[in-house]
């Protein structure tokens, strides 16, 4: 059995996603997420340009070697959108795989490590009661774990909090969009909600915030102290990682647990903070950390240092990913927490799968492979569209530096 083709499918039904799919002499076929969000056509051109035609004739099975391949044979290693071309080759091989073994994926990578992926949702508003509403929410629908984002008062605009509370996508204009940024009034508000939200609900249910990048390692250490005595599951992304000195300084003066990783891209990347036990979540995916086969290394790595799993589950994720970060989740023994924020009728209607919402937990397709699907004449009544995260000034017009 060879490859014999390898097509990339961009499609917008709701927001910018970007497929592989390969097909085998056999007539397998498997697909593979490559959405880098933002930077979608960045990695649309490098698959169709420059790795899809290197696939062909090779062997599908050999789907550690096409890895290295692919990583070591560009000599320009990692980046985003390397490593995002990567994870949609070995993502879409393991779908053959698994396909070809007449079994779900997460049996080809272990078997279950337990019964169901416990998933968090996103309740977020313009005012902490909004939010407490929010929240109220995902607990009917029956989930153990909610992130919680409020505005910051005086601001007009907060990143991570939306108008669409349940499909809830950042990427908002064909330009990046500007707001404001105050770290004073941040720092004032979240606390509150966090006092607000144990309150109402109690401590039984896990609770988790995201800063997205915001503090400094001083004022991320002072607002993770502060907020040990309400037991977040965890603070997201307190600062910038590029300089992963700085979480030492966080660790010094909190023991609120930190997770972080989503824009990273290789083992290469978090090897220090979870060496040095930095951290307490790697929050990196299937579709920007190599694949499957990647990110199963980082996992690995994680596990020998008391690190669990978390990985990013953002709509920019499509289900195609989901699916793969799923059977993933299931076989590993140091999962944490999987993000899982519902796609549009639109995008599930694109993409077909088989995993389900129950109880508070994911459950991955049972069919053989990834179960999961992509019709290809409806993604295309659905053309690209420009869209950019927006971007952050301080309250004097300057560029926030972090």
């Amino acid at each position: 059995m060879r490859i014999t083709d390898a097509q990339v499918i961009v499609t917008s039904p709701g927001r910018n996603f970007v497929t592989l799919k390969i097909t085998t002499s056999d007539g397998v076929t498997g697909i593979g997420d490559a959405t880098l969000n933002g930077r979608e056509l960045a990695v649309a051109s490098y698959l169709r340009d420059h790795v899809c035609p290197l696939l062909i004739g090779r062997d599908p099975a050999r789907i550690e070697d096409t890895w290295q391949y692919l990583y070591r044979g560009a000599y320009w290693r990692r980046g985003p959108v390397t490593m995002t071309a990567i994870a949609a080759v070995d993502t879409a091989l393991w779908d053959i795989k698994g396909k070809v073994a007449g079994l779900p994926v997460y049996q080809l990578l272990g078997g279950r490590s337990r019964d169901g992926v416990t998933v968090y949702g996103h309740a977020n508003g313009e005012t902490i009661p909004e939010v407490l509403d929010e929240v109220a929410k995902y607990v009917d629908l029956g989930y153990r774990a909610v992130r919680v984002q409020c505005g910051v008062p005086g601001l007009d605009a907060t990143y991570g909090v939306s108008r669409d509370k349940m499909f809830y996508e950042p990427a908002d204009a064909r330009l990046p969009s500007e707001a404001t940024w105050s770290t004073e009034r941040y720092l004032r508000v979240v606390p509150e909600l966090f006092a607000a939200v144990r309150d109402r609900f109690g401590f039984d249910l896990h609770v988790l915030h995201d800063v997205h990048h915001r503090l400094t390692p001083i004022e991320a250490g002072g607002l993770g102290a502060r907020l040990q005595e309400y037991r977040p599951f965890w603070l997201e992304d307190p600062v910038p990682a590029e300089l992963q000195e700085g979480f030492r300084l966080i660790r010094q003066h909190t023991t609120t647990p930190i997770a972080v990783g989503e824009v990273f891209n290789s083992i290469w990347d978090c090897e220090q903070l979870i060496r040095e036990q930095l951290i307490d979540f790697i929050r990196a995916t299937v579709v920007h950390a190599g694949g499957i086969t990647h990110l199963r290394r980082i996992f690995d790595l994680a596990a020998l240092h008391h690190v669990r799993t978390g990985s990013h589950g953002a709509t920019d994720l499509s289900p195609v990913c989901m699916s793969a970060a799923l059977h993933l989740d299931l076989a590993v023994p140091n999962f944490g927490i999987q993000e899982y924020m519902r796609h549009t009728e639109a995008t599930d209607e694109v993409f077909p799968h088989g995993y389900r919402f129950a109880d508070g937990y994911l459950h991955p397709s049972e069919e053989p492979g990834l179960g999961v699907d992509i019709d290809e004449k409806l993604a295309a009544r659905y053309p690209y569209e420009p869209a950019y995260l927006p971007v952050n000034r301080l309250t004097d017009g300057s560029m926030h530096s972090w």
